[in-house]
């Protein structure tokens, strides 16, 4: 295919093609081709192309942030190169009033370079499933760890959370020799351990693990939603939304609730 592209740069007249088959030039390129189809086409007086240029401008540009996103997110990352495995580790489902609290943890490659890594909770559903798949053919390992709703109600939320975190890093199938967690540390963890606020905006790592831990409950959330109806699980994630408050006045709690968080209305 990018044989195809070059051949028809190099052959055709840029004056000589249609704006289709320009059209299909763009498409077809990969980023480090598009500054040589901008620069062909630049003196090119059609308002078709013109429009091109300048659809493509915005996409090379906003390319080269993102690039530039992520390589500050890799501050931590850099800052402890010198560990060969570097984990990190975020928990989703602290908050709700249903389901489990799940934690995962990440290795990456040192080169990794997986676009929009980001704080699971800044990313539209679909873009999490679409990094979900690519950070999991990506990674030197992962491991998910999750506590049930009567394990938290026996524990409290905080233990459970700290739980979910060990037992993601015990699924781990390489050993970590350094863990960078959002905002925690981890009792009883003989492994080095970073604590950074907002990590899952701050490191690649830690994004990631926020992205696997949040597609993972939600999954779940979403297959509680088809054994229980009516409290809107596959919407509201096992959060107090209006529907769920209302379901559970009206139909009770159920297998799935943290009875410790529902005390006041039981």
């Amino acid at each position: 295919m990018i044989d195809d592209i070059n051949n028809r740069m190099n052959s055709e007249p840029a004056s000589n093609k249609k704006i289709a088959e320009i059209k299909l030039d763009f498409m077809a390129a990969d980023y480090k081709q598009i500054p040589a189809l901008l620069n062909q086409y630049k003196n090119d007086e059609r308002s078709g192309v013109k429009t091109l240029c300048k659809m493509y401008e915005k996409k090379l540009s906003d390319y080269y942030g993102e690039l530039a996103r992520l390589e500050r997110m890799r501050q931590f990352e850099l800052k402890y190169k010198d560990y060969q495995y570097i984990c990190g580790i975020d928990e989703v489902g602290r908050g709700p009033l249903a389901g489990p609290v799940m934690a995962c943890a990440v290795i990456l490659p040192k080169d990794c370079n997986i676009l929009y890594l980001n704080d699971s909770k800044k990313l539209s559903e679909k873009k999490r499933e679409e990094l979900y798949d690519e950070i999991i053919d990506t990674a030197i390992a992962y491991g998910i760890g999750s506590v049930p709703p009567a394990r938290i109600d026996e524990i409290n939320i905080l233990q459970a959370t700290y739980e979910a975190m060990e037992k993601a890093i015990n699924n781990l199938s390489v050993k970590p020799d350094i863990l960078l967690n959002d905002a925690v540390y981890i009792p009883g963890i003989s492994i080095k351990q970073v604590s950074i606020v907002k990590g899952d905006e701050s490191s690649i790592s830690i994004a990631a693990a926020s992205i696997l831990a949040k597609v993972t409950r939600d999954r779940i959330m979403k297959s509680y939603d088809r054994v229980f109806p009516g409290y809107d699980f596959a919407n509201n994630k096992g959060y107090g939304s209006a529907k769920h408050m209302e379901a559970i006045k009206k139909y009770g709690i159920t297998p799935i609730h943290r009875r410790s968080f529902l005390s006041k209305m039981m």
